[in-house]
């Protein structure tokens, strides 16, 4: 199929990377003329394993990208995958994707008759990729048809939300959980069910598809999202309980998690979620909801909880040394392992307590460094781990890359605190109690 995808970020890049891979002929299209050079050149902007390859294996033969839209009337499907940033009270700001929705309608207007696209029907089907509120597809839909101008009855607009983890992007979107059809008609449905059939053949077992409205897609996604986020929260205040009272929440967990109704997957407890899409979901959803006059009193303390964890760390660290004038070494800079992305890492308010305590940092990340140094200019960063350790009094491990696991010998390099040993305060359960190391699991 011919498809276009609007948007080359973290979600554009990743599909249409993915269609190309699945056998489709894709036109990226961003505003950015950097990040579409970038894409023609094989490269992705953002850190993503297995994404690079396949720019690389792809581009040049089912795969393009252009600053203009020339490719959408010609298409057989067109993705919107614009980013919707938060606003102060948390809502999400619709103005980028609303713009690439009208735009994405004049260009099938100003192609003329849109019975020269390949769809039958003389109909164009516009998949919103973007992660949107149940209210905000109107909102869109609005502008993609205002766009279209008379060409507004043929076109139709559906939603398609992502399940997409960073770090493992590529790989959820080829070995999926589930498919997601928001759409108003059989034709819009056969349309997604034809692009995403190879996918579906080259997986080793049945996916199941969800076919639904585009209100309820949507709400499928941030409901995925809140009880992931809200799931973590309760694990992680159970965990502090533990804490209270000498107990290893990993070995409650481990008990719990045979529970059928509860299941094993997101029980480890730590120092929080964070990222693009949990703490941006969770405050949408919550924004919305307090709009249509509901207050989400769960999901307002699933947040509390966990913007709370990274101080509960800091306590420890406290509790054995007072870091004023100390080096002390921040282990993981990147929200989770396998990217470079620190929106919202839990080390930010890690180093901000940190200075505040008049701390001397220095920060470390396998990949996320450079992405760090633009939001803190001014502590110190380190080449490696080992060099991190190098002279600190204490240490907090605030992203679990395996490299830390192994690290053993670096920390004979870390400096004694006044009051005695290193301090390690471990907030992922990575590092392994050792001598000579005065060792706090933030739950364990």
């Amino acid at each position: 199929m011919q498809v276009t995808v609007v948007g080359s970020g973290y979600v554009g890049t990743t599909l249409a990377a993915c269609l190309a891979d699945a056998g489709h002929d894709v036109t990226a299209v961003d505003i950015d003329s950097d990040v579409v050079a970038a894409i023609n050149d094989g490269h992705a902007a953002i850190h993503e394993p297995g994404l690079d390859d396949l720019l690389a294996e792809h581009v040049g033969d089912r795969l393009r990208a252009t600053t203009e839209y020339e490719s959408v009337p010609d298409a057989d499907v067109t993705f919107l995958a614009i980013g919707t940033p938060s606003n102060d009270d948390g809502s999400i700001d619709l103005g980028g994707l609303t713009a690439a929705a009208e735009m994405t309608g004049e260009a099938l207007a100003g192609a003329g008759d849109v019975a020269s696209s390949p769809n039958p029907d003389d109909r164009h089907l516009v998949v919103v990729k973007s992660t949107i509120t149940p209210p905000g597809v109107a909102q869109v839909r609005e502008a993609l048809l205002a766009g279209a101008g008379d060409a507004a009855d043929r076109v139709e607009l559906a939603t398609n939300p992502e399940f997409l983890r960073e770090g493992s992007a590529v790989d959820d979107f080829q070995h999926p959980d589930k498919l997601v059809f928001g759409t108003e008609s059989e034709w819009a449905t056969e349309a997604l069910e034809s692009l995403y059939e190879p996918l579906v053949a080259a997986t080793d077992s049945d996916v199941p598809v969800i076919r639904t409205d585009p209100e309820t897609a949507v709400m499928i996604k941030y409901a995925n999202n809140a009880f992931l986020a809200a799931k973590i929260s309760l694990v992680n205040d159970l965990g502090n309980i533990c804490k209270q009272f000498g107990i290893d929440a990993y070995e409650v967990m481990d008990a719990i998690g045979l529970d059928d109704r509860i299941g094993a997957k997101f029980l480890r407890s730590g120092v929080g979620w964070g990222g693009s899409c949990f703490p941006k979901d969770v405050d949408a959803i919550r924004a919305a909801a307090r709009k249509a006059g509901y207050e989400p009193a769960l999901l307002d303390a699933a947040v509390a909880v966990n913007d709370g964890q990274p101080e509960r760390m800091l306590e420890l660290l406290d509790s054995h040394v007072d870091v004023a004038g100390e080096r002390v070494a921040v282990l993981g800079l990147a929200f989770k392992p396998g990217t470079d992305d620190i929106r919202n890492s839990r080390a930010i308010p890690i180093i901000e307590g940190l200075q505040a305590r008049g701390a001397e940092v220095v920060g470390y990340d396998p990949v996320a460094t450079d992405n760090m140094r633009e939001r803190f200019t001014d502590i110190a960063y380190a080449d490696s781990a080992a060099a991190a350790l190098e002279g600190a009094s204490a240490t907090l491990v605030v992203t679990d890359w395996d490299e830390f696991a192994a690290l053993d010998d670096a920390f004979d390099a870390m400096n004694d605190a006044a009051t005695g040993d290193p301090v390690v305060i471990d907030g992922r359960r990575i590092i392994e109690r050792r001598d000579g190391l005065t060792y706090e699991g933030l739950t364990w």
